[in-house]
């Protein structure tokens, strides 16, 4: 049988870092982006989402608006965030963004429910 020559060949490849702002580039991208966040109940996601749309918008801009220094800001929507309600609201309203609240279709509601 034939030996087979390997061949190994260096190729440079050149990669960029992917940033996930960049593409919520218009208020109704942003706005679309947070309501998805908002729907999966995962407060993570909702926190880095707003995270997300505050850089895209520029962190100083925002933290300004919402009567936050911008290290607080970076701190509460950063990974190990976990920003008051108060907090969250300020950056909403910073946004110019609204919360709303609907009916949850029955395969959406949490099998927790607290009682009124």
């Amino acid at each position: 049988m034939p030996k087979v020559a390997k061949v190994r060949t260096k190729t440079a490849s050149r990669t960029t870092r992917f940033e996930a702002a960049d593409y919520l580039n218009t208020e109704e991208r942003q706005a679309a982006y947070i309501a998805v966040a908002l729907e999966t109940g995962d407060a993570d996601f909702v926190r880095d989402a707003l995270g997300l749309v505050a850089r895209a918008r520029g962190m100083s801009a925002i933290a300004k608006k919402a009567g936050l220094n911008r290290e607080s800001l970076y701190k509460a929507l950063g990974e190990s965030g976990n920003p008051e309600f108060g907090t969250v609201m300020r950056i909403v309203g910073a946004l110019g963004l609204t919360l709303s609240a609907q009916p949850a279709t029955s395969g959406r509601m949490s099998k927790r429910r607290r009682a009124a």
